[in-house]
């Protein structure tokens, strides 16, 4: 049956592939012995290790979690039969048998119990420790690691690269066939093949991956019938009707499934955009790495497919032509649209690339999308709800009209600033309350008196405004700011004294804010 798997986000890293057994065997300096239990499909090399666990209860099975190599003594073993059944059935990979203290040899009702389930059994010499087995499975798994991370990397290089030449589309899906292996195709939402690239696989697999496209791109589905009695139309796999929904909807599908047909393993991925199109791939086998490499080749493929030249984003280029021309903001604005818009400031651990900042613009539904290497910028059109996204810090402005935008931008910038010095994944633009009470005019008049001393010192005024509205917090104003808490404290007492009020009483602190806003 097609596993709807999680829905797909900006590209992860790849799990910790898990060891063959056979490379533990090839460790000279464990002296490791294979007794008994290969498996007749696939030998020592198909079983994998993907834990330790070491154990003396007679009984291991509520303590094994699947894929251990389970190291023992045999201290409490009594049962080897009902002791191997219970390994079996917990999903363990292998036994690890210590031949000392308690035993000289493997029992051979342990042998025989193994050799019968296929479970395979390893002798352990007296010299060599449990922990000694443990840490060569972490040190081989360390090293798989670094080989899938390298991997990972090489693709994701060559993807880039593919998406940069002539014909984009092709190009990647060459460049995912190849590194996956196997075959790569761009469905439309009919399930016709726009592109494929690599080796194809069996009819039956094709079949499958056409049905896995229709989980996550279901059809619409159809006018229900005037007759009650009459027969429903047959609904798209994996897709069901919102409850209470009107007619021609549905419920969300998931954004990518898995199916396996015989050898091969089949993945479909839902492409961003609006199109309805669907990555398919085909592969024998399954490596660790590859989901995350199909999900880089769904972001570019899913801004390469993207709608980018429709009415609006025709005035918008408009705009930018004129712009670079020589035109003034004031000019070429009204070719943006009216809006409103809501701007977006962005940031995460390490420099957001082109990549990165163009995968938050696609999650957030927008293709305006800037980045200087530390904060991306989005642009979005409409009054929408922004909702936070895994792995980023965001500030939002309230929406506003397009001869505001740079209001809109500085209120973002603020927002990200809370943001970050709250450790919250996202912060929104603050209403302005009761200031909406005074006359804007009057009160930006009030607010040059109060604040001239400090005016000619952007540091020194930006410094008050944020440490005002995270409370008088050093620690907190000087994350927002990436300076020292000590820099904070020297430039907050150079207000006190140019401005000559105390900072410490809180109707000078209130005025101070409501100056600050109208500054």
């Amino acid at each position: 049956m097609p596993d709807p798997a999680a829905p797909q986000g900006a590209p992860s890293a790849p799990p910790t592939p898990p060891v063959p057994l056979t490379a533990l065997l090839a460790r000279e300096d464990l002296g490791l012995r294979l007794v008994a239990g290969v498996p007749e499909s696939g030998g020592a090399e198909g079983v994998r290790i993907q834990w330790v666990h070491t154990s003396e209860m007679a009984d291991p099975y509520p303590y094994l979690l699947g894929g251990e190599l389970l190291l023992t003594a045999g201290v409490l073993l009594k049962d080897p039969e009902m002791y191997t059944a219970r390994v079996v059935e917990a999903g363990g990979a292998a036994i690890g048998f210590g031949v000392a203290p308690v035993y000289d040899t493997v029992p051979d009702a342990l042998v025989a119990a193994c050799e019968r389930r296929g479970l395979p059994l390893l002798e352990v010499p007296p010299q060599t420790p449990f922990t000694a087995i443990a840490r060569a499975v972490w040190g081989l798994m360390a090293q798989a690691r670094l080989r899938e991370v390298r991997r990972v990397s090489e693709a994701q290089q060559g993807l880039a690269n593919a998406a940069a030449r002539p014909d984009p589309v092709p190009a990647v899906l060459q460049q995912l066939a190849s590194r996956l292996g196997g075959w790569a195709v761009l469905l439309a939402p009919d399930g016709s093949a726009l592109h494929v690239a690599g080796r194809a696989p069996s009819r039956e697999a094709r079949e499958a991956l056409g049905r896995l496209a229709r989980v996550v791109s279901p059809e619409p589905e159809e006018e229900e019938p005037a007759d009650d009695t009459a027969a429903p139309p047959p609904r798209a796999a994996g897709a069901q009707a919102e409850p209470g929904a009107p007619a021609g909807t549905t419920r969300r599908a998931p954004s990518s499934a898995t199916d396996t047909v015989g050898e091969t393993h089949l993945a479909a991925y839902a492409l961003g955009g609006g199109e309805g199109l669907v990555l398919g791939v085909a592969a024998e086998g399954r490596e660790p790495g590859g989901h995350t490499v199909a999900g880089v080749a769904v972001v570019l493929l899913s801004l390469l497919t993207a709608p980018h030249q429709g009415a609006d984003a025709s005035g918008r280029t408009a705009a930018l032509v004129r712009l670079l021309l020589g035109g003034t903001p004031a000019v070429v604005v009204g070719d943006l649209g009216p809006g409103p818009w809501t701007v977006v400031h962005g940031t995460r651990p390490g420099q957001p690339d082109r990549i990165a900042a163009s995968a938050l613009g696609a999650a957030l539904g927008s293709t305006l999308v800037d980045t200087d290497g530390e904060t991306v910028r989005i642009l979005l059109s409409g009054d929408r709800r922004i909702e936070p996204q895994p792995g980023w810090t965001l500030g939002v402005s309230a929406p506003a009209a397009a001869d505001e935008l740079d209001t809109a931008d500085t209120a973002a910038a603020r927002a990200l600033r809370r943001a970050e010095a709250t450790r919250v994944a996202l912060a929104r633009q603050r209403d302005a309350g009761l200031g909406e009470l005074v006359a804007p005019d009057e009160a930006a008049v009030h607010a040059r008196t109060l604040l001239a001393p400090i005016a000619d010192s952007p540091a020194l005024t930006e410094t008050l405004r944020v440490w005002l509205s995270l409370h008088g917090s050093w620690d907190r104003t000087a994350v927002a700011l990436g300076v020292h808490r000590n820099t904070v404290r020297q430039r907050i007492a150079r207000c006190a004294g140019l401005l000559g009020v105390d900072l410490d009483d809180a109707d000078v602190r209130m005025e101070l804010w409501f100056a600050l806003r109208y500054a």
